[in-house]
C-alpha cells in the first residue's frame, strides 16, 4: 500500500470512529428510560437503541480499519446496508427512522462511503466475497427491522 494510501485508509478509520463516538454520545442521552420494568419490553424503549446499533457498526468497522483487520470490508457492508435500509423502509413508508435528519445526511455519506470501500477493496484488505455481501446485507435489514418494526 502506498503512503497517500496509507494516509487516506487512517483519516477515515479516525473519521468514522470520531463520528461513531460523537453521534453515539448524543443518541445516547437522548434515551429515555423508564421507571416501571414492564416498559422495559416495549418497543418505544427498545427502538430508542437503533441509532446507537449503527453508530456501534460504523465504530467496529472504523476500528477494522484502523487494525488493517480482515474483516473490515464485511463491517464496512454491514454498516452501509443497515444505514441504506433505514434510509430505504423510511422512505417507501415501512417504519418512520428514530434518526434525526443530520444524523441521516451524516450517516448517508458515511454508508456510501463504506459502500465504495468495501466493495472496491480500495485498501488491499482483501475482497469481500459474494456469501459476505449477502450475509451484511440480510443482517443489515434485521438490525433495521428489529428496532424500528418488532
Amino acid at each position: 500500500m502506498d503512503k497517500t494510501n496509507k494516509i487516506l485508509k487512517t483519516i477515515t478509520a479516525i473519521i468514522f470512529v470520531l463520528i461513531a463516538i460523537v453521534l453515539g454520545i448524543i443518541f445516547y442521552l437522548e434515551v429515555e428510560f423508564p421507571t416501571g420494568l414492564s416498559s422495559y419490553f416495549k418497543r418505544e424503549y427498545y427502538g430508542q437503541f437503533g441509532s446507537l446499533a449503527l453508530c456501534v457498526e460504523l465504530l467496529a468497522a472504523g476500528i477494522y480499519l484502523l487494525k488493517q483487520d480482515k474483516k473490515v470490508n464485511f463491517a464496512l457492508a454491514l454498516f452501509g446496508f443497515s444505514v441504506l435500509m433505514d434510509f430505504l423502509f423510511s422512505i417507501l413508508g415501512v417504519f418512520q427512522s428514530f434518526l434525526p435528519v443530520y444524523a441521516k445526511v451524516i450517516f448517508l455519506i458515511c454508508s456510501a462511503w463504506s459502500l465504495w470501500l468495501a466493495f472496491t477493496d480500495s485498501f488491499n484488505l482483501g475482497r469481500i466475497s459474494i456469501w459476505g455481501a449477502l450475509v451484511s446485507f440480510i443482517l443489515g435489514n434485521i438490525v433495521e427491522l428489529f428496532f424500528n418494526l418488532w
